[in-house]
């Protein structure tokens, strides 16, 4: 194996050198998720991930180093496209799947080496229903070389630890506009994000979106009034179709996309290559887009519209007087006591992250499909249910109807007002876009 100088998951033949690793394996049981190797440990990743309790954002990181992992031990076998981090030349008859068990399962076991028993009795029985021999042995070899290619290439990229933890950044002096702590007053959620470096993109930086508009502007008064009548919690317009796409869109981004990439793997009969190719799409790019929407919103620290409509919201937050400001424009009336449908995540407003994520899957699905018309089921928050269902589903015959939906969700749960998130799905499209033509070769 020897280390790839370049962002390229396109069509390149992998090449280099292979050593045959031979484990022993365990026979602990575990349920297997469904599906071909390559869905059943982007699932055993995604439950991973979540159940660490991992922000979503964050979330995304340690997905994309999993999936580039497994799309780099599955490429190392079967070629047609390039790899991410390590590349091979494979002996003949290497097994795909044992490559893809040993990529994942060594990945997550480094970064979450406190599930290492859940993780341990999954890789036995993943391995278990492989035949012992060479082209097992042969796999697994690769598998291990794609997890430590990854490791050693994103050592050092700005990731923090714990998990969930908080971070320094650069503050405003206090004034209008400048953001405050929600009324939780839980801390500042991962700016670190915004400084990890980008598995594709140049920069975190690289599409930085221009200021929110000034509130002395016409646009500002337009975007108060909005949000202040269809995101509150009590006395919305909203209907009741809108207060459900609300509720909705507050289900876990790495459930939901990870989920229609195994669907559509399932519905379409894909491959593990085509499988892992996609997956790698979902995760890699859909860090890439949260690195950048977190790096801008801590550039720009713009309030939410809780503390905007009800100054009164901010009490002791350390950054600014009590109560916060009023935004001194004549043509907007605040209210006492108001409050969004959803409670206001603990990060700055500005750009919205659902729409920056859930543009650059557009990009990716649109692109893995070859039409504008997805035609993708999605399922979400049904709050008739359980807490952190996914029961609902919404159809979305195009990937312009998802992003109107995202923009129109978040204003009627009280986040976003709809510039924020109109901002946010450009700067997810502009992502997604540079990510699929250089690390994709998607033109």
């Amino acid at each position: 194996m020897k280390s790839a100088h370049r962002h390229a998951f396109g069509r390149l033949l992998c090449a280099g050198a292979v050593a045959t690793i031979v484990l022993g394996s365990g026979r602990a049981h575990a349920a297997l998720p469904r599906g071909n190797a390559v869905q059943q440990w982007n699932k055993i990743a995604e439950d991973t991930v979540v159940g660490s309790g991992a922000f979503q954002n964050e979330g995304l990181i340690y997905m994309a180093y999993v999936s580039a992992a497994t799309y780099d031990a599955v490429v190392g076998i079967e070629g047609g496209f390039g790899c991410y981090a390590t590349t091979f030349d494979p002996p003949p008859g290497a097994s795909v799947d044992a490559a893809v068990i040993e990529a994942a399962y060594r990945t997550l076991v480094h970064y979450f080496p406190a599930q290492a028993s859940a993780l341990d009795a999954f890789h036995a029985e993943a391995l278990a229903v492989i035949p012992d021999g060479v082209a097992k042995d042969d796999g697994k070899a690769i598998g291990i070389a794609a997890a430590e290619g990854i490791i050693a290439r994103r050592t050092g990229d700005g990731r923090m630890t714990p998990i969930g933890v908080t971070s320094s950044f650069a503050i405003k002096s206090s004034g209008p506009g400048v953001w405050r702590l929600t009324p939780s007053f839980a801390p500042a959620q991962t700016p670190w994000v915004g400084s990890v470096r980008p598995f594709i993109l140049k920069r975190a930086s690289q599409f930085q979106p221009k200021p929110p508009r000034s509130l002395r502007s016409r646009k500002w008064v337009d975007q108060f009034d909005e949000i202040k009548m269809f995101g509150s919690a009590a006395g919305s317009v909203r209907t009741p179709d809108q207060t459900a796409a609300a509720r909705f869109w507050t289900a876990n981004v790495i459930r939901q996309y990870n989920r229609v990439a195994r669907d559509i793997s399932t519905a379409r009969g894909l491959g593990v290559l085509e499988t892992a190719r996609l997956t790698a799409m979902v995760n890699v790019i859909g860090a890439d887009a949260q690195i950048a929407v977190m790096n801008a919103k801590y550039h720009f620290l713009f309030w939410r519209p809780v503390t905007a409509i009800d100054p009164s919201a901010v009490t002791a937050d350390g950054l600014g007087p009590v109560p916060g400001f009023e935004d001194r424009n004549t043509a907007t009336v605040e209210e006492i006591n108001w409050r969004p449908l959803v409670a206001t995540p603990n990060h700055p407003e500005y750009p919205a992250a659902h729409g920056s994520l859930t543009s650059a899957m557009v990009e990716v699905f649109e692109d893995f499909l070859g039409t504008e018309r997805i035609n993708l089921d999605i399922h979400g928050f049904d709050a008739g249910g359980v807490a952190g269902n996914l029961d609902a589903v919404r159809h979305f015959e195009t990937g312009e109807q998802l992003r109107d939906e995202i923009v129109n969700a978040r204003l009627w749960a009280g986040l976003h007002y709809r510039l924020s998130s109109e901002a946010g799905v450009e700067l997810g499209r502009k992502v997604a876009h540079f990510d699929l033509r250089h690390g994709f070769n998607v033109k």
